[in-house]
């Protein structure tokens, strides 16, 4: 029998099954590496201004790798901007590809937005720095105003915007992977010196066999790795920044949610390795265990921590060291290519997000809508003008000297003034009227419905109001400890929202628990005598006495017709009603127990009072302001 652990119940994973998110995932990591992130750029000024001769020739000593020969010597920078970087934005590719695959822009009409906020996010920066530099050198140093860095932009979110929308963070990712696929097209287009043609169509050639790989449905992950390093030493001899490796590997790598065949496979191959536990079997078990899992959630789960708290940092520490002097900022400030970066960033990147959000929604005539409201739209554009990673990048490509120093400030700059400038206007929008700020934040756009069944009150259990603004629908297995540990939780929260409707659907994971269907069977024979929820708090409150005699005694404390209740619960009707709740949770796509669904939308993450009582919350919010 499986059992709970603290952290199980507080992380939201189940021996039952895994609610946790990918997405969400993803933007803790984010968030939380911002403050490496910090320190690392804090550490390389300090060096810089300490011993800049030091700083500077270690970055540039020469590191060479050889294989017979062939070989490729670059500096260290080198090697952490072209060769650490491309595994940085194989994350993000890894992130893009989850998003079509699995998140918002599964539903492709929800990719005009993002897609056109991050272009004109992109080019109003551009047009403003092209503006201060016309006519000089440093008018080729374009791309450094133009991009945003993920980390900092979802860091900022956490600090300023405690009460934003979740919708927020996913509009500034989607955002931000449109930014960072454009900026390495601009880097490989821009930006590369020299072009050897042999070396890239050698490159070509190895990523054909990539996708000839991919077509022959290839899992092995180092089928995959051997040739992409390959590739990307091409583009390196190429005179093409290899970074676009990293992001095309991301972006062919399929997610998926796990299904429940593939998880029942893999509890048979685990209950054979339990008894006989042999080499050959331990092998199975772990390849069935990684079947389970799309490519791209174990990759990114592998990958994502140390790009977030090893590569990117080690990048701000080999590449923001500058000299502050007296002399250095009072240069930059009156320099075209730091005023340029400043205003592109802090000016620019609001005005091209807000803007092209208007006109497409203009254009889109009610086809497109907003995922949420214009006051969330306005701190998105402010946040993005946190540009650092890429932008940082494009400079070392661009300049050299007092210019590389002057954008280097102004990249640092940008950072500061944008986190000042979001936290201004979330604290406007929180002084404003409660309705008012609701609708700024939330908007009137409907949210993707992730419950393929709706909520039928003449065929659900339902708990709660009939009209209530809020509907959580629970999949649930009686056996499962996780369902007993969320039952109390359900309670309060219950008795916490007035407001709320309670759905409980059947989802008996009978590969891993013995009586899970016969309880679900029991209470329909219940509902039967109109004694359903009775029946399903006395399973849960009972885990363990779920055999056929135990189920028997349950009904007789309820009072029930105990010889009905005993035809109902072996009736091809009773075990056809379970089986209809089974079949919407697999299109639901549902592989474990418990899994909440809050307004149609799939909860993920922990299931105890306050991660369920935050969703209920956004859910109802979204709910009022749309009715307004």
């Amino acid at each position: 029998m499986t059992m709970a652990t603290p952290s199980d119940e507080y992380t939201g994973q189940s021996a039952c099954g895994d609610s946790r998110s990918p997405l969400r995932d993803f933007l803790r990591t984010e968030t939380g590496s911002a403050a490496v992130l910090v320190v690392a750029a804090l550490a390389a000024l300090a060096w810089a201004n300490a011993a800049p001769d030091v700083y500077e020739s270690f970055w540039r000593t020469r590191l060479s790798v050889g294989l017979g020969t062939h070989g490729l010597s670059l500096s260290l920078r080198e090697w952490v901007n072209s060769g650490l970087m491309a595994l940085f934005f194989f994350v993000v590719g890894l992130e893009a590809r989850r998003e079509f695959d699995m998140g918002e822009l599964r539903d492709r009409t929800r990719l005009a937005l993002p897609l056109a906020a991050g272009l004109s996010g992109m080019l109003v920066p551009v047009v403003i720095y092209l503006a201060l530099n016309a006519g000089q050198a440093s008018a080729s140093g374009w791309g450094a105003a133009m991009s945003t860095d993920t980390a900092f932009a979802l860091g900022a979110l956490a600090v300023v915007g405690r009460r934003m929308p979740s919708g927020l963070r996913v509009f500034i990712l989607t955002v931000t992977v449109v930014d960072d696929f454009v900026a390495l097209v601009v880097i490989a287009v821009a930006y590369s010196e020299r072009i050897d043609v042999p070396a890239l169509l050698a490159a070509v050639g190895v990523f054909v066999v990539i996708l000839f790989l991919r077509a022959l449905g290839v899992r092995r992950g180092v089928a995959y790795a051997v040739p992409a390093v390959v590739a990307w030493g091409a583009l390196v001899e190429s005179g093409v920044d290899p970074v676009v490796t990293g992001l095309a590997m991301g972006l062919l790598t399929y997610a998926y949610p796990a299904s429940r065949a593939d998880l029942e496979h893999a509890t048979g191959l685990f209950r054979r390795f339990r008894e006989q536990p042999t080499p050959e079997l331990e092998r199975s078990l772990r390849a069935g265990l990684a079947s389970a899992l799309s490519p791209n959630e174990r990759l990114q789960g592998l990958f994502h921590p140390w790009t977030s708290y090893v590569v990117v940092p080690l990048f701000a520490l080999a590449n923001t060291g500058i000299v502050l002097g007296a002399d250095q900022l009072a240069r930059a400030f009156t320099s075209p290519v730091a005023l340029g970066i400043v205003l592109g960033l802090v000016c620019g990147k609001p005005l091209g997000i807000v803007g092209a959000t208007a006109l497409t929604q203009v254009f889109g005539r009610g086809r497109v809508r907003l995922p949420v409201g214009w006051g969330a739209v306005a701190v998105a554009g402010t946040l993005a003008g946190s540009g650092f990673t890429v932008s940082l990048l494009i400079a070392t490509l661009a300049f050299d000297g007092t210019r590389l120093a002057d954008a280097k400030t102004g990249i640092l700059a940008a950072v500061v003034c944008s986190f000042l400038l979001g936290r201004l206007l979330t604290a406007v929008v929180a002084a404003l009227p409660r309705r008012t700020r609701q609708r700024l934040l939330q908007g009137d756009a409907e949210s993707i419905v992730d419950l393929a069944m709706p909520v039928d009150p003449d065929r659900d259990h339902v708990r709660g109001p009939e009209r209530a603004p809020v509907t959580v629908v629970e999949y649930g297995d009686y056996e499962c400890p996780y369902c007993g540990q969320a039952e109390p939780v359900v309670r309060e929260l219950l008795r916490d929202f007035g407001d709320v409707r309670y759905v409980w659907r059947h989802l008996p994971l009978t590969d891993v628990h013995l009586f899970a269907q016969l309880a679900a069977q029991a209470a329909e024979a219940a509902a039967a005598q109109g004694r359903y929820w009775e029946m399903h708090d006395l399973l849960l409150g009972h885990q363990g006495e779920l055999r056929p005699d135990q189920l028997r005694d349950h009904a007789a404390g309820l009072g029930l017709d105990v010889d009905r209740f005993e035809r109902d619960l072996r009736a091809p009707h009773t075990a056809a009603r379970v089986a209809e709740d089974v079949e919407s949770a697999d299109l639901s796509g549902v592989a474990g127990t418990p899994t909440f669904f809050v307004n149609g939308r799939r909860h993920h993450g922990a299931y105890d009072i306050a991660g369920l009582s935050a969703a209920v919350r956004a859910a109802r919010e979204h709910a009022v302001s749309g009715a307004h």
